[in-house]
C-alpha cells in the first residue's frame, strides 16, 4: 500500500513536472504575434470583416493559463466602419482543472469595449452574419459555463433601431461578477448610464444581486436585488428609482415570480414633486395565469393646485391576460388646497381583460368629503354607488351612478367615447340643487373698497367640448332665481352649444325656449324664451333686485349679445322683448293720490315740476299693462306702453338702458272723468299729466310736470266755457226763433 501511494505521488509529480516543462517550452518558443497576419486574413476571408490587432498578444501560464490582448477592432460586414473596439482584454483558464480535462475560465477581463448594434429598416441587423444559421430545438445543446469572474470596465454599448429611429446607449458600462456556473449562486455588480431617445431617458444605474441559473432547466433567479437609478426620464427631472426584492423565472415551465418586491420613485415634473412606492409581497405567473397577494401603491404629489396623498390596493388578484379579477380595489385620495381639502374613497370588486384593455368596477362605492370656509356649512359629504366599465381598445367609459352628490340626490348615466377628444353622452336626474351655494359671492354692499376688475369669460374648454344629453332637476336655485321641473337638452360641438328645449316652471308660470352659445371666437349668446303666466314681481326681485313692477302675465324674449364680459354682453344686447301683464301695479308712486294732494297746484300760474324719489309704500294699480321693446346695443326702446286702470290710462315711450342699469321713460297719465280731491271736491276729469321715470335701477326718481297739467286743465276749462257759452247762445237763439213763430 505504501509503495502504491509512493509510486502514485511520484507519478503525479512527474506528470505535473512534464506539464510545467511543456508550458515553459511553449512560452519560450511560441509567439502568437507571428500569426497576426494569418488571423486577420482568415477573418477577412471567412467573415468579410476587417480585424485590426494593434497591440501585442501576451500568453500567461501561471498561476493560470491565458492571454492578454491589446487594442482590437472589428469592422462592419463588408465595410470599413468600426463595429466593435476593445482597448484591452484578458482571458485565463484555471490550470489544475485542465489536468482533469475540465475547462474552467478563471477570469474574463475587458476594458474600453465599444460596440454598436444596428437594426436596419428591412428588419435585419449588423450581426446576422456572425450569428450564422439558427439551431433547431433538436440541435440546441446547453452551453456549460464555469467562469470564476468577469470584469468589464469603461465600456459603451449602443443600439440603433432604424425602424423607429430610436437609439439606446449604455455609457460607463462596468460589470463585476463572482463565479458564473450552472446552479452556483454568484454575485453581480453592475453600473452604467442608460440613455435613450425614444422614450427620452438619461439615468445613472447601479444594480447588485445574487444571480443563479440552471441552463438545463432554464431557471434564472435574482435574490437580494438592489437597484438604484437616478436622472431624467420623459419630462421628469431629479428622478430616483429604488427596487428591492427577489425575482425568478423558469422558461421551461413558463413560471415567473416576485417576492418582497418594493419599487420606490421620487422626482419632479415641472413644479410638481412626487413620491411613489409599490409593494408586491407575492406575485406569480404560471404560463398565462397569475396570482397576487395584496398589491399596494402609495403616492404623494406636491403641486400648484394642491398637495395629494393617495393609496391604491388590489387584494386577491387572480386570472390571466384574457380575464382577471380582484376581490377588492380600494382607492383613498386626500387633497389639500389653501382654502379647502378633499377626501375621496373608492371601493369595488374588479374584473377585466388586459389584452382588450377592459376594466369593470361592478359594485362601486364612491365617498367624497370636502371641507373649507367657502363651502356650504364649511363641509360637503357625498356618496355614490353604481358601476363603471372602461374599454381601452375602444376608448370608452360607461358609468351608472346613484346617490348623494353636492347635497343632492342624483341618478346619472354617462358615456365617454374617445380619450384624446372625448365625446360625452349623459342622462341625469337631480332632485334639487342650490347652485348659489357654489357660485362666487357678490361684492355688492361692500363700501370703501375698490371693486375688483371684471374678468373676461374663459370659454376655452367649450371649444373642445363634445357633449350631448339631457338634464332634469326637480328644484333649482341659480342666481337667486327659483325654478322647478327643469328640463334641458344640451348639444355641444366645436364651440357651438345649443340648449333646446330649455323649459321650467317658475313663479306660478312656465318658461320654454332655447339658449345658444358660440364660443369659437368672442362669446356670442342668443336666448329665445317665452314666459307664460309669470308672477313678475318676485321674479324681478330675485333675478335683478328690481322691485318696481307687479302683475301676472306673459314675457317674450328674443335677444342676442356678443362680448367677453358680462357688462360687455349687456351693452351689446340686440333683439326684441314684449310684456303683457294684468292685475298689477307700478310700485314707487300713486299717481291718483299724488294728484289729490296736489290739487292746489292747479291754480298756480307758473309751471311747476315736482321730482320725488321712489316710495316703496306707494303704487299705481293697473288692470292691464302692455309694452313691446326693440333692443339695440343694450338699450331697450319702447313706443307703445299702455297701462289701463279704472282711474287712469297711461301711455308713453322711453328707454331702459340694460347696459348701464338705468331708465329714462316719459309717460302721460290721463285721469278718469271724475276724481274726488281733498274735502270731497271734484277734480276735473280727463286731464293729462306727464310723468318721467329716470335714474339708475337702485335710485329711481319720478318727475311730475304739474305746470303742464295745469295748462291742460286751463285749456279744458276754456274749452268747457266755450262749450257752455256756445250751448247758451244756441239755447237763446232757439228760444227767440220759437217766439217769432207764435
Amino acid at each position: 500500500m505504501k509503495k502504491f501511494l509512493k509510486y502514485s505521488l511520484w507519478s503525479v509529480g512527474v506528470i505535473v513536472a512534464i506539464t510545467i516543462a511543456g508550458i515553459a517550452y511553449i512560452a519560450a518558443t511560441f509567439n502568437p504575434n507571428d500569426y497576426k497576419t494569418q488571423i486577420i486574413k482568415l477573418v477577412k476571408d471567412k467573415q468579410q470583416r476587417t480585424l485590426k490587432l494593434d497591440g501585442d498578444i501576451k500568453l500567461v501560464f501561471f498561476p493560470s493559463i491565458g492571454a492578454d490582448i491589446g487594442k482590437v477592432s472589428l469592422s462592419e460586414f463588408q465595410g470599413d466602419k468600426e463595429f466593435i473596439y476593445i482597448d484591452s482584454a484578458r482571458v485565463s483558464l484555471a490550470l489544475l482543472p485542465l489536468l482533469s480535462k475540465q475547462v474552467v475560465v478563471d477570469e474574463v477581463s475587458i476594458n474600453g469595449l465599444k460596440a454598436a448594434l444596428v437594426k436596419f429598416k428591412n428588419g435585419k441587423t449588423n450581426i446576422d452574419d456572425l450569428l450564422g444559421k439558427k439551431e433547431t430545438d433538436k440541435e440546441k445543446t446547453p452551453f456549460e459555463f464555469n467562469i470564476a469572474s468577469v470584469r468589464v470596465e469603461n465600456s459603451e454599448l449602443t443600439y440603433l433601431d432604424e425602424t423607429t429611429d430610436a437609439q439606446y446607449v449604455l455609457k460607463g458600462f462596468n460589470l463585476n461578477t463572482g463565479r458564473i456556473a450552472n446552479g452556483v449562486p454568484g454575485k453581480i455588480d453592475f453600473a452604467a448610464v442608460i440613455q435613450s431617445s425614444k422614450p427620452k431617458l438619461d439615468m445613472a444605474t447601479q444594480m447588485k444581486t445574487t444571480f443563479t441559473f440552471d441552463l438545463k432547466k432554464q431557471l434564472y433567479q435574482m435574490n437580494g436585488l438592489e437597484l438604484q437609478a437616478k436622472g431624467a426620464a420623459l419630462d421628469i427631472s431629479n428622478l430616483t428609482v429604488l427596487a428591492n426584492g427577489d425575482i425568478s423565472a423558469n422558461f421551461d415551465t413558463q413560471e415567473f415570480s416576485a417576492k418582497k418586491l418594493a419599487i420606490a420613485a421620487t422626482g419632479a415634473q415641472g413644479k410638481n414633486n412626487f413620491d411613489a412606492k409599490l409593494d408586491v409581497p407575492a406575485l406569480s405567473l404560471i404560463q398565462n395565469n397569475f396570482t397576487g397577494d395584496k398589491l399596494t401603491l402609495n403616492a404623494k404629489l406636491d403641486s400648484s393646485f394642491g398637495n395629494i396623498v393617495a393609496s391604491l390596493a388590489l387584494s386577491n388578484l387572480t386570472g390571466n391576460a384574457q380575464s382577471f379579477k380582484s376581490s377588492a380595489l380600494a382607492l383613498e385620495l386626500d387633497m389639500k388646497q389653501p382654502e379647502q381639502s378633499f377626501k375621496i374613497k373608492l371601493g369595488s370588486p374588479v374584473t377585466g381583460n388586459i389584452e382588450q384593455q377592459q376594466l369593470t368596477l361592478s359594485n362601486l362605492t364612491l365617498a367624497i368629503n370636502a371641507t373649507g370656509d367657502k363651502l356650504p356649512n364649511k363641509s360637503i359629504n357625498s356618496e355614490m354607488k353604481g358601476s363603471v366599465q372602461i374599454d381601452g381598445n375602444h376608448q370608452s367609459v360607461q358609468a351608472n351612478l346613484v346617490g348623494g352628490l353636492l347635497q343632492s340626490q342624483v341618478k346619472a348615466k354617462v358615456a365617454v367615447n374617445g380619450f384624446q377628444d372625448p365625446a360625452v353622452r349623459f342622462d341625469i336626474d337631480v332632485d334639487q340643487f342650490d347652485a348659489d351655494l357654489y357660485l362666487p359671492k357678490s361684492a355688492a354692499g361692500v363700501t370703501n373698497k375698490p371693486a375688483p376688475a371684471e374678468q373676461p369669460f374663459d370659454l376655452a374648454a367649450l371649444k373642445k367640448l363634445n357633449l350631448e344629453g339631457g338634464l332634469r332637476i326637480g328644484a333649482l336655485k341659480i342666481a337667486n332665481v327659483k325654478l322647478s321641473q327643469v328640463r334641458l337638452d344640451v348639444k355641444a360641438q366645436n364651440g357651438l352649444i345649443t340648449i333646446s328645449p330649455l323649459s321650467t316652471n317658475l313663479y306660478q308660470g312656465s318658461m320654454n325656449g332655447s339658449l345658444k352659445v358660440n364660443a369659437q371666437a368672442t362669446p356670442l349668446i342668443a336666448i329665445n324664451q317665452n314666459l307664460n303666466g309669470i308672477n313678475i314681481a318676485p321674479l324681478l326681485k330675485d333675478a335683478a333686485n328690481f322691485d318696481t313692477l307687479e302683475g301676472k302675465g306673459n314675457v317674450a324674449l328674443n335677444l342676442a349679445a356678443q362680448g367677453n364680459t358680462m357688462s360687455a354682453l349687456k351693452k351689446a344686447l340686440n333683439g326684441s322683448m314684449s310684456l303683457n301683464l294684468t292685475d298689477g301695479a307700478v310700485k314707487g308712486i300713486n299717481i291718483a293720490k299724488t294728484l289729490r294732494e296736489a290739487q292746489g297746484m292747479l291754480s298756480m300760474k307758473a309751471a311747476t315740476t315736482q321730482t320725488q324719489s321712489v316710495n316703496k309704500a306707494e303704487k299705481t294699480d293697473f288692470s292691464e299693462l302692455n309694452a313691446s321693446f326693440k333692443v339695440n346695443n343694450g338699450v331697450a326702446h319702447n313706443d307703445d306702453l299702455l297701462l289701463k286702470s279704472p282711474l287712469l290710462r297711461l301711455s308713453g315711450n322711453g328707454d331702459i338702458n340694460i347696459g348701464n342699469d338705468s331708465i329714462n321713460y316719459l309717460a302721460n297719465a290721463t285721469l278718469a272723468k271724475t276724481l274726488k280731491g281733498q274735502g270731497g271736491k271734484d277734480i276735473v276729469g280727463g286731464i293729462t299729466i306727464p310723468v318721467r321715470l329716470s335714474g339708475p335701477f337702485n335710485d329711481l326718481k319720478y318727475s311730475l310736470d304739474f305746470g303742464a297739467m295745469a295748462s291742460n286743465v286751463v285749456k279744458q276749462k276754456i274749452e268747457a266755457k266755450k262749450e257752455e257759452i256756445k250751448t247758451k247762445l244756441q239755447d237763446q237763439l232757439q228760444d227767440k226763433l220759437r217766439g217769432l213763430f207764435k
